[in-house]
């Protein structure tokens, strides 16, 4: 499996993402992800499935080869918050370490430095082998790597053909952190694009194997989330064709209208 290294550290190039998956069904495709060739398994605490993927992640057999991520949410963020909240994750996991240990979400309301200090605190006592954190501007890209007394390794963003996301990727990169998008076939939006489409069409792949492949041929890890296991397959097989130098750039133009599928009006909401 080919990675994408931040400061160091190997991020398998695609991951499932598992948001909104739930129960028996979450388990079971994250079990069968492992099984098809995945290495990179995505979670939070805000998704309330983080027992399920450790179920599913156990189940394959192969939890030494696959790197299971997880995120504190924006709530948990204060020092003695956050600690809790990655011991009750490891718990619920069931798992002996994290191996990606993210910030969801940044919370204006916490001082990032304390935030910081208690994710690298986390990593020297074993709960998880690395920290980095997710929806970071550059700004706050910035000041969070002057911050952190351990190193970021990843930055995970929406990132998609129709949202141009270079002034944050460009960020990552002269920090040496890797780029993780999630949502990047726009939920389902890439399907019916008439560019992704056609482009699809030349190389016998469907639009949203045409928007994994743009991103993954710029160095950009994937964590598509899907409920099917026919689309787990699909998702996979990305890696036996090449986009041109033209292809990329048509594909790279829808992101001229920056469009978002994300909402971040509730990101501020810390009430």
């Amino acid at each position: 499996m080919q990675v994408v290294e931040g400061k160091g550290f190997g991020i398998p190039i695609i991951g499932l993402g598992t948001w909104a998956l739930r129960g028996r069904d979450c388990a079971r495709l994250t079990e069968q992800a492992i099984r098809i060739g995945y290495r990179h398994i995505d979670t939070a605490q805000m998704y309330e499935n983080e027992r399920e993927v450790g179920d599913g992640v156990r189940s394959s057999g192969k939890r030494s080869q696959v790197l299971v991520t997880t995120k504190v949410q924006p709530t948990h963020l204060a020092p003695h918050d956050l600690e809790r909240s990655v011991k009750e994750s490891l718990a619920k996991l069931r798992l002996d370490h994290i191996d990606l240990l993210l910030i969801h979400w940044p919370n204006p309301r916490v001082p990032l430095a304390e935030t910081l200090g208690a994710m690298a605190k986390m990593k020297k006592e074993g709960y998880t082998r690395q920290i980095g954190v997710s929806n970071f501007t550059v700004a706050l890209l910035d000041e969070a790597n002057k911050l952190s007394p351990e190193p970021l390794v990843c930055n995970q963003i929406e990132c998609h053909p129709f949202l141009d996301q270079r002034k944050v990727i460009a960020a990552c990169r002269q920090h040496d952190m890797a780029v993780v998008a999630y949502s990047p076939i726009a939920r389902g939006g890439a399907k019916g694009n008439d560019v992704l489409e056609r482009i699809g069409m030349m190389h016998g792949k469907s639009a949203a194997q045409v928007s994994l492949r743009y991103l993954v041929q710029q160095g950009i890890v994937v964590i598509p989330r899907t409920s099917k296991v026919e689309r787990l397959e699909e998702n996979f097989a990305i890696f036996d064709f090449t986009l041109s130098d033209e292809e990329m750039a048509d594909i790279a133009a829808l992101g001229a209208r920056g469009s978002r599928i994300v909402d971040w009006s509730y990101s501020p909401k810390w009430d």
